[in-house]
């Protein structure tokens, strides 16, 4: 039943509903020009003390109504928010300033858009998550683009080599969390026929020590998986198929983090959520397809306002977790929206599927990373919602210049 309504959802045609009736719409990829982050220069910073804990949830950050009364940023404040910080796997760190040019502010501030309202859970009702067992479907795109993070978040695949996640999965705003200096990321894999299985007495590699030394929480959840794979094998009468959903990963270390100073405090005054993003370098390139990055559309250019991500759920361990909803409301900046999710999912990539422009092709691109659970701030009251931080151009032309080293490949998006 599960592999058929997936398969309903990713290869039906997408057709909008007005009035009733089902009519085509043209939902397409519409290429913006990207403003231009120039590099201004780069200095050196006392090395981060890596003591702040880990947070999922985030409280008394500016939401919908606080989001309505934000003036627009002005060139001098783009500027400051969008420099960077950059965290090597040695523990150094440097500060960027950067130039922002052709930017195009909009003059109605970060305006909203209210719908409906529904009850304060982080599972809204009925649990409409789905956890993917089929490694048909869990070792190809889009679902083998879902990564883990070692602080305890997820992330997407967006380059050979680059992450995107959330910064708070790696920075309380004052300082860097505990584990990120020596931060890995979990690549999916279905378990080899061994299943991990090693000879009894067999010695760990060098990599594992390191591991066990450097991250033993890392290095603890990989020896539960192969114990937890050799008690499987020796119950014969045990069902096929109760471990081949559960994936294992392959880990590999970050050889750097950029995270903008806008998620700083003490640049934007307090945490500023719609700065809730984070590109990590790997050390080495991985083989597997990625998912490219796309502008986010208004709520109305998506099909049924409908968004998808998948992640690892902590109250799901060891599953990479899907699911999909619609949007209830939109600023600027961020999605507020009641995807059934909890921790471990922040993080993830939202992505949606559109049109090619010019194209009959449908294609999958990522226009927001998931933040989490939040309260945020409606009519003096405060209100829970899963929020997103939007992918705008100018987050694109950051995040792009962060692959890339350079503006030369981002000039459309």
């Amino acid at each position: 039943m599960e592999h058929m309504l997936l398969l309903f959802i990713f290869f039906i045609p997408i057709l909008g509903l007005s009035n009733g009736t089902e009519t085509e719409q043209d939902f397409t990829w519409h290429l913006k020009k990207i403003p231009q982050i120039v590099r201004e220069r780069t200095f050196s910073l006392d090395s981060p003390k890596f003591e702040a804990k880990t947070k999922l949830e985030l409280n008394s950050v500016c939401g919908i109504e606080c989001q309505r009364k934000l003036p627009v940023p002005s060139s001098s404040d783009l500027k400051d928010l969008l420099s960077y910080e950059t965290v090597f796997e040695n523990g150094t760190r440097t500060l960027t300033e950067v130039n922002v040019l052709g930017a195009v502010l909009d003059p109605a501030g970060n305006t909203t858009t209210r719908r409906s309202l529904r009850k304060k859970r982080q599972i809204y009702g009925t649990d409409s998550r789905f956890s993917i067992y089929d490694k048909r479907f869990m070792t190809n795109f889009p679902f083998n683009t879902a990564v883990k993070v070692s602080t305890g978040c997820s992330g997407i695949l967006i380059s050979p080599k680059h992450v995107l996640t959330a910064a708070h999965c790696l920075h309380n705003g004052k300082d860097y969390v505990k584990g990120s200096k020596r931060l890995r990321v979990g690549l999916m894999k279905t378990k080899s026929r061994g299943n991990g299985r090693k000879r009894k007495g067999a010695k760990r590699s060098r990599r594992e020590v390191s591991m066990a030394k450097e991250d033993p929480k890392v290095a603890t959840e990989q020896s539960q998986q192969s114990k937890g794979d050799r008690k499987r094998q020796r119950r014969p009468g045990r069902k096929q198929g109760t471990s081949d959903g559960m994936p294992s990963f392959q880990w590999t270390r970050v050889k750097s983090t950029h995270i903008p100073k806008g998620w700083f405090k003490g640049v934007s005054g307090d945490i500023a959520l719609d700065y809730d993003y984070a590109v990590l370098e790997l050390k080495r390139p991985h083989k597997r397809k990625y998912m490219e990055l796309g502008i986010s559309p208004t709520i109305k250019m998506m099909p049924g306002s409908m968004i998808h991500f998948s992640g690892f759920d902590n109250d799901r361990s060891g599953q990479l977790v899907y699911r999909f909803c619609s949007i209830s409301d939109e600023s600027n900046d961020l999605f507020y929206q009641y995807c059934d999710a909890e921790p471990g999912s922040t993080g993830s990539g939202i992505y949606l599927r559109l049109k090619e422009p010019n194209k009959k092709k449908w294609k999958r691109k990522i226009i927001a990373v998931y933040s989490g659970h939040q309260w945020v701030d409606i009519n003096g009251e405060q209100q829970d919602y899963n929020v997103a931080v939007r992918i705008t151009p100018l987050k694109y032309a950051q995040i792009c210049f962060w692959i890339h080293g350079n503006d030369g490949n981002c000039t459309q998006g």
